[in-house]
């Protein structure tokens, strides 16, 4: 028990406050550390990599020997896999190899055909979301509004009242980027930030061990 559960939480507590430290300190050897450590990380990102590709082939190759509803598409995918990693080992990754013509012409295009209709979703949810039926969903409405017509040219054509020094669309729509946009976005990313801290206290302290598979 103690080589499964004792000695990870050892071994997190200690090298989560060594890098704690070592980020306050500024001498050399704290340097060092802090490469040798992103040097060993990426040799198991390297690892873990691999056994990313090995679930991923076994969970493929189990559906296609249980002939699984779609399993056709687990065999093209495992195809697809195969071709790229192939083409790339012999013919390299160059401007003009097939492994990037492969790229350009259809996982490129594949994925610019989902992202345009992506934009339809998108669009028919922000149509049920931005209903006017109370005060904070009209102005998010009128917010969205001004937002996509700064964002395109006829948003200045239609902005007649600038006559009278009134900011047009674009103007405005760059205020609300800057203003209540970025307050908000900055609002958020401190709270994002101050619950990334209190997890790592949690797993350096031992209190969070999922990670264990408990």
């Amino acid at each position: 028990m103690f080589w499964k559960t004792k000695l990870p939480l050892i071994i997190v507590f200690f090298m989560g406050v060594l890098m704690a430290v070592q980020y306050f300190v500024p001498h050399h050897y704290s340097k060092t550390v802090y490469d040798t450590y992103v040097d060993w990380g990426i040799v198991i990102a390297i690892f873990g990599a691999i056994l990313g590709y090995f679930s991923f082939f076994r969970v493929h190759v189990m559906r296609i020997k249980k002939r699984a509803p779609n399993w056709g598409f687990s065999a093209v995918t495992i195809g697809c896999v195969l071709i790229m990693v192939i083409s790339a080992m012999i013919d390299g990754k160059g401007t003009n190899s097939f492994f990037m013509n492969m790229f350009l012409y259809t996982s490129a295009a594949i994925n610019a055909t989902v992202f345009s209709l992506l934009a339809f979703y998108i669009s028919s949810a922000s149509y049920r979301a931005f209903r006017a039926h109370s005060v904070r969903a009209t102005a998010l409405l009128l917010a969205a509004i001004i937002m996509m017509l700064g964002r395109v040219p006829i948003g200045d054509k239609i902005s007649f009242w600038t006559a009278w020094h009134i900011p047009s669309i674009s103007t405005i729509s760059q205020w609300i980027l800057n203003s209540p946009n970025l307050a908000a976005k900055r609002a958020i990313t401190l709270g994002v930030g101050l619950g990334s801290l209190l997890m790592t206290l949690k797993i350096i302290l031992g209190i969070e061990r999922t990670y264990l598979g408990g």
